[in-house]
């Protein structure tokens, strides 16, 4: 995938996905345990979005020993725009 050639349809296409970008975005910084417990969706579920999120280029993943903190790319205009868009909604 890269990382440019990403549709916006792809990213929105999942209602699961647009949670897990939502609770990403408005926190900040997050680590998995609080992004199972905000959004409510299974391991399994989150997991698959955010990895097409981090291949996306939309977010980043940091590794504290054992620990992942998932942030956005604030330095991509992507963000910014989808940012934007999911404070609407």
């Amino acid at each position: 995938m890269n990382r440019n050639k990403v549709k916006i349809e792809e990213v929105l296409a999942s209602k699961g996905r647009v949670k897990v970008l939502k609770v990403i975005i408005n926190s900040g910084e997050i680590n998995l345990t609080q992004i199972l417990h905000t959004t409510g969706l299974n391991y399994r579920t989150v997991i698959r979005h955010i990895n097409f999120l981090v291949r996306a280029g939309l977010i980043e993943e940091l590794r504290i020993g054992r620990a992942r903190i998932y942030r956005p790319k604030w330095v991509d205009p992507r963000i910014k725009l989808l940012e934007e868009l999911l404070s609407e909604y």
